[in-house]
Order: structure tokens, then sequence, then C-alpha cells
């Protein structure tokens, strides 16, 4: 029997509810993976409050690591033992154990462990896809970072001063500006006492930087457009502070010829050589100690909800996960 979460309703915290299951034998393509530690995300709580449209019912969360237990017809690239991560698409990773399509796992190296692969596959892949396939980020380049100290952007900090790039991070409190001037960025803006975009100004000499990466959305979108130097771009990623709506696009022309785009990971990720690539440059950013799980919370795995609370409440930060054996 899995221990399995799952929405019936879209809502708050509230709404979700575990039940237990019987697991099917795998079918042709899948993996029986039982999961030994799972990663929480913003994005889950787009898809439990419906910010991003799900069928429902449905489980919650893409991020695992686990160990293989058996495999389906046709699976020939994984074994009963085998140490597995998955960062989705598929949904469903808030559970004891489940059947997993095989082409969405991959193996993980024996340098990383459950918890820390938990917590920072998805989160890591983002980073991989925004800085080096999305805006294509160049040494020399200065890149403004919002929610620098968040599960995202604790890695953007350190990817882009790895590549060379200056950072310069906006965070909400002192404590997470310190730990963000740890992870490396350049300059740090405390967006509650400072206004973003003049400090950007007066850091870049007038002139705006050429990149900016936000994860918060609408609350930061102003902020975004007046810090963008002439013919910028803007990556918005995420809603962490509201949905960015009713853009007059003219505004890109008056804000200096900008471009902007709102891309999702799995656009990103489409074939298997796509995110073989993507892995294989996370995990060499983890070996060569570009990057460093900073794992802020670690849930039990029921405890979801509550965890969902403080992630929405930005009482997180770092990297966070939900563990199996803390049941």
């Amino acid at each position: 029997m899995a221990r399995v979460a799952f929405i019936e309703k879209i809502g708050g915290p509230e709404v979700i509810q575990w039940r237990d299951v019987e697991l099917p034998p795998p079918a042709k393509g899948e993996v029986w993976m039982r999961n030994t530690a799972v990663g929480l995300n913003y994005i889950d709580t787009y898809h439990r409050s419906g910010v991003y449209p799900v069928d429902l019912p449905s489980g919650l969360g893409s991020e695992a690591a686990g160990v293989v237990m058996a495999v389906g017809e046709g699976v020939t690239d994984f074994a009963p033992g085998d140490r597995v991560g998955t960062f989705g698409p598929s949904r469903g990773a808030y559970a004891t154990e489940r059947n997993v399509p095989a082409n969405q796992l991959f193996k993980l190296p024996d340098t990383l462990d459950d918890r820390t692969a938990a917590a920072i596959l998805l989160k890591g892949t983002t980073a991989e896809f925004l800085v080096e396939r999305c805006a294509k980020v160049q040494a020399g380049q200065t890149v403004l970072v919002h929610a620098a100290a968040g599960g995202v952007g604790h890695i953007l900090v350190g990817w882009l001063k790895a590549i060379g790039a200056t950072v310069i991070a906006s965070v909400g409190s002192e404590d997470k500006a310190a730990r963000t001037r740890k992870a490396g960025a350049d300059h740090v803006i405390l967006h509650k006492s400072e206004d973003i975009a003049a400090r950007v100004r007066e850091i870049t000499d007038g002139k705006g930087v050429p990149i900016i990466l936000d994860g918060v959305g609408g609350a930061t979108w102003n902020a975004s457009l007046d810090s963008a130097a002439k013919r910028g771009l803007i990556v918005s990623y995420g809603n962490a502070g509201g949905v960015v709506e009713g853009v007059n696009i003219g505004i890109l022309a008056r804000k200096g010829s900008l471009f902007v785009t709102r891309p999702t990971l799995f656009d990103y990720y489409v074939t298997p050589e796509e995110r073989q690539t993507g892995i294989a440059r996370l995990f060499a950013m983890l070996d060569s100690g570009a990057i460093t799980p900073e794992i802020g919370q670690t849930f039990a795995l029921e405890d979801a909800a509550d965890a969902h609370r403080a992630v929405e409440s930005g009482r997180t930060w770092g990297a966070r996960c939900c563990c199996r054996k803390a049941l």
C-alpha cells in the first residue's frame, strides 16, 4: 500500500488529503519507485490553488528521490536497487511510492544524497534553463535576481557568478541578505525598505540591467520594467507575488524596447537529449562547487499542508523537502 496525497478541489492548504492506495505492478515503460525524499516547490502551491489549472482529482508534487523497486515491460535503463530521481512533469510525488514513466527518471550520482537531490533537482534544472537556454547570460553581463534567497534564487546567484556575471539580488530581510551575499551576490537590495529600480539605476550608473530573472511576478513587475536597460530582457518565471495581468505591450516600447518572456521548464526539457544535457550540466555545477545546495527546511511528508503554508507566507528560504522517513 502506498500513502498518497491528492486534491479534489482547488483551495488553500487544507484541501490536501491523504489516502492509502494499492499500487499496481508497473505498466509497460514504468518504474515502481519508492520515495525516500520529496521536493517542495512553489509551483506545488500553484497547482493546489488553481493558479496553474490541473485536472481534478490530482496528485501533487513532481520532484522526488528514491529507489527502484521493480520495472515494467520494456524498461532496460533501470533495475531494482538503483537510486533514482525525477522532477516531472508527472505530478504525484507527494507519496511514499508510485509508478513513474521511466523516461522521467535518471540515476543519481553517489556524491548526491537523497535529501539534497529531492530538494534541488527541479530548482537546479530551472536555474539551468533560465540562465543558459532562455536568457543565455554571458560573462560580464549584470543580472537582477528577484527573490534571490529562495530555492531557485539561491541557485541562480551561484550559477550566475560561476559563469562570470555580476549579480544584483533583491531580498526581503537582512537575514536573507546575508545568505545571499554568502552565495556570491555582488549587490543586495532590501526591497521592503529600498526602491528596487532606483537602487539598480544607482548601481549601474543609470543604465539599468540587460537581464532580469523575476520569480515573483505581479509584485515586482513594475520594478522590473523600471530596472531594465534599453533592449533589456525580463524573464518572468514565477508568481510568488501574484500573476502579471493586464499588460499593455506598448509599455515595452516606452521603457526602452524591452523583451519579455514567460517560460516554463518543460518547454526547454522536451526531448531526452535536452533532459540529459540539462541534468548533466546541473550535476557538473554541483560537483565543481559552483552551486551549493542550501536546504532551509525539512517537513514530514504528511505535513505537506503546513509546508505549503510556510512557503506561501515567505517563512522559508533556500531549498525545501519533505522526507518519508519523518512519517
